[in-house]
Parts: C-alpha cells; structure tokens; sequence
C-alpha cells in the first residue's frame, strides 16, 4: 500500500506543470474566474454541484448582481431568495448558503474563514468546496476532488477502484496534496477541474488528441480510457404516480407549503394526490376541503404523463385543471395570483413542468 501511494504520487507529481501551463493558456473565460475573492468562488462552487456550467452562468450572473456579498445574501429574504434559485433545483443548496452567510457574518466579520477546518463547518460545504474555496481563493495546499478530478486520476493511474468508495476519494485527496506546487494552488486545483469538464470528458471517449498529460497517462498509453472510472452501478430509483391539480378560482391559483422535511422541504408545490385518480376521486377529495367544482378535467395540450427525475426518486405525474365555483373560507389552500408566481413565488422545476399547462385565460 505504502509503495503504491508513492507510486501515485510521483505519477501525480510529473502533470503539475504541464496541467498549470495549459491551463493558463486555454482556460475557459467563466465569470466567477474574474477574481479569487472567497465569495465568489463558494457561490459558483455551491451553484456548479450537479448542474452544468451552462446553466449556471445566468443564474451566476443573476445572484451575484443581488446578492454581491455575504451581508447582501444574510439579508435577503428566503423567498427571494429562492425565487432567484428557481430552476437550479436542490433548493437546501440555497437555504444553507444563507445559514452560512449568516456565520460567515456573525462569527468572522463578513469575512470567509481560510482554513479547511472552519470552512467545513459552515452548512452546505463539505470537503470538496472547501477545498475549492481554501485553494481557489486563499492559495492553500488543499485539494478539491469531485467527479471530474476521480475521472481524471482514475484513467491517469488505471486505477479501477470504486469511485464511490469515501475512503479512495480521502486517498486520492491525500496524495494530491504532497504534489500541491507552493505558488499556484488555485490554478493547479481549477486545471484538474477544467481538464476533467473539457477534455478528459465522461460518456464517451476523451479528447485525448488535446491532453496535456497524456504522456504519462496509464488509460491513454493501454488503450483502455472508456474503462474508467468505475463506478458502482447505482440502485433503481423508486417511481412515484402523482395526480397534479391546477386549481383556479377567481382568477387565483391554489397552492401548497411542502413539509419542512423531506423531498422538496419548506417549498411551494401544486397541490397533488398519490396515484393517478379519476375525476370522481377528485371532485370527492375537494368537496371534503369545502370546494364546489365547476369543471375538471386535463389540459387541452396534453394527455400525456409528465415524468420528473431527481436523484433517488421518479415522478410520474398526470395533471388536472379545475374550475372552482365555490370556496370555503376554510379551505386549506394559499391562492396566488399568476403574477405572484411570475415575479415572487418559487415553484419547484417538477410543478413548473405542469404549471406550463395551465390555460392562458381562465
């Protein structure tokens, strides 16, 4: 074990060169790179997990111009907050990095704290991003390893470990940093990051053609490059059947608060039913809420079944439009106006696929 890591780590220790110099002459103009200010490089960071750079450029650009700093994104309120987010899914993302700008305000003065240690501790940053953030903006020795590094490592050593195994991540992290170079730590940690997102490519054959370290790569000199890394094959995801139901009444929308735990925890959703139920099961299910249907029934665009996919779990979902011709007081519903969820009120990206549906006129 001990020679294997020295082995690694001298592999390791011939790319850092080569990798700096390509990436200072080839990496991609992205906003968040315009500075190395600690704030910036966290809300990328945060923004970037699981989401394509594509993506998140605009909604980068968006928050950044309302929420220019710690004390800017401590006071702004959690619905706009989420508003802003909307889209970007994985909402707790958003919800901790206000807890952390809250202790980031609290307990060091608006500043982010430098070391490893303190910068875990904040909610929402695990290893990785603090490793982003100690070496990006604070040029520490500290390594940053996610998918696209253990991509890169893994075909680099032919190493056909699980990737999903926690203790080889904390290894690989590990030996990384003793090949760390003294100046240049954020570099050094962005060019694995940009060579894993543009060159050493997942699904499919990497652009090895354009490698800076293909020399010494163990999967490019064998031929075996689609081979890594290796990764468990992950479970099935539990399908779910869901009835969506786009409830109008005099011109205002029903919606509902999710449980503060759980899937989508503390968001706004269209009110919805397990199962896919009749118009019968639903006239009964609202009677019982104090509400008089006038008309049910599905949009005009669409019989068709609306899938969402999130991690672990699929949605299945059927949607119907209801006309309501009275109400009780009591009901237990929040009624919003189509403005309100326009400019104000954030809807999950599975409610926004059937809130799409809803007439333009009611």
């Amino acid at each position: 074990m001990v020679q294997e890591e020295l082995n690694s780590e001298k592999k390791l220790r011939q790319i850092v060169e080569p990798l700096l110099e390509w990436y200072r002459a080839n990496r991609r103009v992205l906003p968040w790179r315009k500075n190395k200010d600690a704030y910036a490089v966290w809300v990328s960071e945060i923004m970037l997990q699981q989401t394509r750079v594509e993506t998140v450029i605009p909604y980068y650009e968006r928050f950044m111009a309302r929420c220019p700093d710690v004390e800017a994104l401590t006071a702004c309120e959690e619905e706009e907050l989420l508003k802003l987010w909307e889209g970007l899914g994985y909402y707790s993302r958003a919800k901790n990095m206000k807890k952390a700008a809250c202790i980031v305000c609290e307990e060091y003065n608006g500043k982010f704290p430098e070391e490893l240690e303190q910068l875990q501790k904040l909610p929402g940053i695990g290893a990785y991003t603090a490793g982003a953030i100690a070496s990006i903006a604070f040029e520490k020795a500290v390594a940053a390893v996610d998918g696209n590094v253990l991509r890169v490592v893994t075909r680099l050593l032919q190493d056909d470990t699980d990737i999903t195994d926690i203790q080889f991540r904390h290894k690989i992290t590990t030996v990384l940093q003793k090949v760390y170079p003294k100046q240049g730590c954020g570099d050094f940690t962005q060019s694995l990051m940009e060579l894993g997102a543009t060159i050493c490519v997942p699904n499919g054959m990497p652009k090895c053609i354009a490698c800076p370290i293909r020399c010494v790569c163990e999967a490019y000199q064998n031929l075996t490059q689609t081979q890594y890394p290796v990764k468990k094959k992950k479970k099935d995801r539990k399908v779910q059947e869901k009835t969506v139901l786009l409830i109008q009444y005099q011109d205002n929308i029903a919606l509902n608060k999710r449980s503060e735990q759980g899937l989508l925890a503390g968001m706004w959703e269209l009110p919805n039913l397990d199962g896919y139920k009749t118009d019968q099961e639903i006239e009964k299910e609202l009677i019982s809420y104090g509400i008089v249907v006038d008309k049910i029934g599905p949009p005009k665009s669409t019989d068709k079944v609306i899938r969402h996919i999130f991690t672990h779990i699929e949605w299945n979902m059927i949607c119907k439009i209801i006309e309501c011709a009275e109400v009780a007081q009591d009901n237990p519903f929040t009624w919003v106006t189509r403005e309100q969820i326009r400019t104000h009120i954030s809807l999950p990206a599975a409610f926004q696929k059937v809130y799409r549906y809803l007439p333009d006129k009611v």
